[in-house]
């Protein structure tokens, strides 16, 4: 009777600790991205107030040095400056918001262009590490637009990560430059 009641008890409690190890799954509904409205006024204070998700979603990554499939568009480089971020950061700093402004301004009025913001980093930290956080970088400069009246689907973003240095040398001012976001219009190819 005894080795009985001790087997069933060991049964219960193997039970318990199993089903106590399993979590539960949950159900993860898809996020819909709605646009408020804004108005003039509010635009210029909603940007100020504008920080970025801290997860990354689709990132997209940049495939170096491959011809795997045929550009949708042409870039137009050139006309915007860059916006540069502080190390290990992806905060919009209080310098680049006049980029940033000018960008959304020539957006508004170019009605039918579509721009690409590249998230670029320097050579410190690993691959996979620079390429989330150049992401972050371009999106935190999307979101930027966003608030100041940019359609969401006019802002393409691509991550660099450390690949696509503008300086080689390894220097602290080298390394400022690096730590960029870089805007690219872009055209539809054969127009």
């Amino acid at each position: 009777m005894k080795k009985s009641f001790k087997f069933v008890l060991l049964v219960l409690l193997v039970s318990g600790l199993i089903l106590a190890g399993c979590p539960s799954r949950k159900v993860v509904q898809p996020e819909v991205e709605q646009r408020p409205t804004v108005t003039p006024k509010e635009t210029t204070q909603k940007a100020a107030e504008v920080k970025p998700e801290e997860k990354i979603t689709e990132p997209r990554f940049a495939k170096i040095e491959t011809k795997e499939e045929a550009s949708k568009y042409t870039e137009e480089r050139g006309l915007f400056e860059d916006i540069h971020f502080d190390f290990d950061k992806y905060d919009i700093r209080p310098d680049a918001k006049p980029i940033l402004q000018n960008v959304a301004s020539w957006l508004l009025k170019n009605t039918s262009a579509k721009i690409l913001v590249e998230g670029h980093c320097d050579e410190r930290g690993t691959n996979e590490y620079n390429l989330a956080l150049g992401d972050r970088r371009a999106k935190a400069a999307r979101d930027y637009l966003i608030a100041l009246g940019i359609a969401s689907n006019r802002i393409e973003m691509l991550s660099y990560g450390e690949e696509k240095p503008l300086c080689k040398e390894s220097t602290e001012e080298c390394w400022t430059k690096n730590r960029r976001g870089h805007f690219v219009i872009l055209k539809e190819a054969g127009k």
